[in-house]
């Protein structure tokens, strides 16, 4: 009997070593059916022959029935990712049934042209990826996480160009989102090498939040491009949190500037939840504050706008190492966040990823920003400054105290002419009610400025202050 069985097993194993040469598998990928059917070998196997006769009769079975089937022999995917600078666009409103499939078509035909005469398409490198996809569609560059941003610069302006002598019917309206990730490589049906991964759907995902004319970025290859120059950082802007699929969230950046993009960045998918009073309680017990310095710099009296400069001498006294700094600003006029300049930086005037936009209401912003290293508790603090514009036309500046403080200093200046009173209030944040701070506020002239001081030291959290002029 057990003759008869292991003489069975040795014709299997023959017949599978035979099917494995004849499809071109061997030990590898049998070590991997092991892997997968967590099936562990007694021996070390130095070739397929060891691990056949080492595994049990059923697994044989099993890969011999598997060798015979074609259409269950898939191939696992066995090469690394590569990473890419991602384009992706489409046409807006392209599959509408007021337009003829014949004009739907030229619009593809146009758009493709103008990509393929633009300079960035013309020098991209040869390792690079292009995929049509219907409508519209997407290039990976290899060298440059520029070349995204230049080509949709680049492809909108001549779009506008384009459109000038069209009717509203003709006229071309694109949307792009640019992303930068990695992604593998896989043949498709003809044996053309297609491409997925975080990087190209990322870019898909961004896309599909605009709108017409819209460029859209992730905060992950937006915040590589905008620290290479001021150009870059002038036309790329965060708008907040945006939903995608499977419950994600992204910071997105819109582009624009003369002649390209849209800068109404679309609502849908926007989110805009508070975290302002539960953050509060949370810093209460996690952060101390050495020393505030806040810096308020008239610099239009005629609007009152304002240049905002809060310096922080923060430590850590959690149990618990912090690598961000959540804030929030209210102001008494509507502002975007895109318009405000905002800029944070470390000790070292590093700028500092702001990685969470997640209100940007008309007078209420709220965001998240990472630092350059985490804040080990109890350990030296970091010193991190946070600068804004926005106006103050009620000409005061209210400013709550979100944790214990040993030290608040304000300084306001503005060009002399205006008429400036000096006033500083205690509030009470439950009720409202004021009562004058003490000590009072210093004022003196400078060189065609008025400026005003004041300081304090041992502030408990949630005390707060409105500053007159």
């Amino acid at each position: 009997m057990l003759k008869a069985r292991a003489g069975h097993k040795i014709r299997k194993i023959a017949e599978v070593l035979g099917l494995l040469e004849e499809k071109g598998k061997g030990r590898d990928w049998l070590l991997e059916e092991l892997r997968r059917h967590k099936i562990k070998l007694a021996v070390v196997p130095t070739n397929a022959y060891d691990i056949l006769c080492a595994a049990p009769s059923d697994f044989i079975s099993h890969i011999s029935r598997l060798l015979q089937n074609d259409e269950f022999l898939i191939e696992d995917v066995r090469t690394l990712t590569s990473t890419y600078h991602w384009f992706f666009t489409d046409i807006v409103g392209s599959s509408s049934p007021s337009i003829s499939t014949k004009e739907q078509a030229r619009k593809i035909l146009v758009l493709t042209d103008l990509i393929r005469k633009s300079d960035t398409f013309r020098h991209n490198p040869a390792s690079s990826v292009v995929l049509t996809t219907g409508d519209g569609m997407v290039i990976g560059f290899s060298d440059s996480p520029e070349k995204p941003l230049r080509l949709a610069i680049e492809t909108q302006k001549a779009i506008s160009r384009y459109n000038l002598l069209r009717t509203t019917r003709e006229k071309l309206l694109i949307r792009v989102g640019i992303d930068t990730g990695p992604v593998y490589s896989i043949d498709d049906l003809n044996g053309n090498k297609t491409f997925w991964g975080p990087g190209i759907i990322t870019a898909r995902r961004v896309m599909d939040l605009g709108g017409p004319m819209q460029i859209f970025a992730s905060s992950r290859i937006a915040d590589d491009i905008r620290r290479l120059s001021p150009e870059y950082r002038a036309i790329m802007h965060p708008v907040g949190d945006y939903a995608v699929k499977h419950g994600e969230q992204l910071l997105i950046y819109n582009i624009y500037g003369d002649g390209f993009g849209n800068r109404n960045a679309p609502k849908k998918g926007k989110v805009q939840k508070s975290r302002a009073a539960e953050q509060d309680l949370k810093n209460s017990s996690t952060f101390y504050f050495s020393s505030i310095d806040l810096g308020v710099d008239i610099t239009d009296p005629r609007r009152m706008m304002a240049r905002h400069t809060w310096t922080w001498d923060i430590k850590n006294i959690s149990p618990e190492p912090k690598d961000q700094i959540f804030y929030y600003l209210d102001g008494d006029t509507p502002r975007d966040f895109a318009d405000m300049n905002v800029t944070v930086t470390d000790g070292e005037g590093r700028e500092l990823e702001i990685i969470s936009l997640s209100v940007n209401k008309p007078y209420h912003k709220e965001f998240i920003v990472k630092l350059s290293r985490p804040l080990r508790p109890n350990q030296k603090g970091q010193r991190i400054t946070l600068q804004y514009d926005w106006e103050e036309p009620e000409r005061n500046f209210f400013y709550k105290i979100s944790s214990d403080c040993k030290r608040l200093r304000y300084r306001f200046t503005m060009p002399k002419g205006p008429e400036v009173k000096n006033r500083v209030l205690m509030i009470d944040p439950e009720t409202g009610s004021k009562s004058h701070a003490s000590p009072a506020a210093k004022v003196r002239s400078l060189r065609g400025r008025t400026e005003i001081t004041w300081q304090k030291s041992d502030l408990a959290a949630y005390e707060a202050y409105r500053f007159e002029w």
